[in-house]
């Protein structure tokens, strides 16, 4: 949707799409899509891929891999990066204070869109995606591989954000006004993963995500 908006808008020259892969999975972080997937949709945009390969689970080690791509796409002319948050003030902050130590700009095309409106135009401009990951504080291996439509829309549970701004559930975009065509997978295995988190209480809490494997035709 923020590629969709900013290619309309038409004030800036899309340079490529970025996105983290991380190693030695050789997917996209957190939602766990395959490599070949990922190219596979950067063709149908039309646009090239860059990839930041992060293989260190530290933040240091995420930030240094960032600002060494973030500088290599500055000096080839790039002065904007486009992102497509909609409400959360610190990540916002985040990534401006990031982007600010190579000297590059943030834009935000969606920022402050009710994000139950933000939905339904989604479907509405003929997207299509599949959720590839999903919280099981909210959701179930049953939901991993759903189709994002009104029926989805419809059952999310009390609390879930409409766009899973909050990390509800992850999705793999396959079909809309941005693609030349529609993206052809497979759903494939569906697997748990376990996650130790520490409250600032220190108890420990243990949540996971269910992925499902996405293959590419």
């Amino acid at each position: 949707m923020a590629l969709w908006k900013i290619q309309q808008q038409k004030e800036f020259e899309i340079f490529g799409l970025l996105t983290t892969i991380s190693l030695p999975y050789n997917r996209i972080s957190m939602h766990g899509v395959r490599r070949e997937l990922l190219d596979v949709q950067a063709q149908a945009t039309g646009l090239p891929v860059y990839t930041v390969q992060v293989s260190e689970k530290t933040n240091a080690a995420y930030e240094d891999a960032m600002l060494l791509a973030f500088s290599k796409l500055k000096s080839k002319g790039v002065t904007h990066v486009v992102f497509g948050d909609i409400f959360l003030e610190d990540l916002k902050l985040y990534r401006e204070q990031l982007l600010a130590r190579v000297g590059l700009k943030c834009v935000f095309p969606l920022w402050k869109n009710d994000t139950a409106e933000l939905a339904q135009r989604f479907l509405a401009d003929h997207f299509k995606t599949i959720t590839c990951c999903v919280n099981d504080l909210h959701f179930g291996e049953k939901d991993c591989g759903r189709e994002f439509d009104a029926d989805f829309l419809t059952n999310l549970p009390n609390g879930v954000d409409p766009c899973g701004e909050n990390g509800e559930f992850h999705t793999f975009c396959y079909a809309g006004p941005i693609f030349k065509s529609e993206i052809r997978f497979l759903i494939g295995e569906k697997i748990y993963r376990p996650l130790e988190m520490k409250t600032d209480d220190e108890k420990i809490s243990t949540k996971g995500f269910w992925y499902c494997d996405l293959v590419a035709l």
